[in-house]
């Protein structure tokens, strides 16, 4: 997804190949979700959506494989393929982003899917045993934080590529706050109960199961 950073391991030979002449192209790349065991087909089909992938980070290993980082620029429409005689896939594709909406419904909603991500993250670092500090997590545009709240939690396959394929920022983050409200009560039980049982049990909290 845009701005969602995703780690790599690159072995087959033709994505070693891709590596290679990508770099006179800024290190950009194209990433389809593609199932071969959902479909007879070999390839992704026209009209299917991806994202646009710019290396960060690439640490070489031995046979010309690599581990690289890379972070989600923006999402593209499969438009066809191109017959050339390289190992991997090249297509025609069309970019596109969100609409313009609403900005004030769009930072009501952002503020409202923000503080339930925090909050299901604090209980999150309570269940953890608050190892290390809390980490600081900046409120960022409605757009962005909906990509990054998607990213973060591991959301079905078909809901995350509806997630992406639509180009409404507030159908995204109406679809997170329900998602979230779902999850951020018993999320926080658990941490406290988690709580609770470190200090073997003793608490003047009653918890209403």
């Amino acid at each position: 997804m845009p701005f969602e950073l995703l780690p790599l391991h690159i072995f087959e030979e033709r994505y070693q190949v891709m590596l290679e002449d990508i770099k006179t192209e800024k290190n950009l790349f194209g990433l389809s979700y593609f199932n071969s065991q959902e479909t007879i087909l070999e390839k992704p089909v026209s009209g299917s959506i991806g994202c646009v992938a710019e290396i960060r980070e690439t640490h070489s290993l031995p046979e010309g494989r690599s581990n690289i980082l890379t972070i989600g620029v923006i999402r593209y429409r499969l438009i066809d393929f191109v017959n050339t005689t390289e190992p991997y896939f090249v297509g025609n594709v069309e970019f596109f982003e969100d609409f313009e909406e609403d900005e004030k419904l769009l930072q009501e909603l952002s503020d409202e899917v923000f503080l339930l991500f925090r909050r299901i993250a604090e209980a999150a670092h309570k269940l953890s045993g608050q190892q290390g500090e809390f980490p600081e997590i900046p409120q960022t545009q409605p757009e962005q934080l909906s990509f990054l709240v998607c990213a973060a939690f591991n959301l079905e396959t078909e809901l995350k590529y509806k997630m992406l394929e639509t180009r409404s920022t507030i159908e995204r983050l109406e679809k997170l706050r329900e998602i979230l409200k779902q999850t951020v009560d018993r999320v926080e039980d658990s941490a406290e109960i988690h709580k609770i049982a470190q200090t073997n049990g003793f608490s003047k909290k009653k918890i209403n199961l």
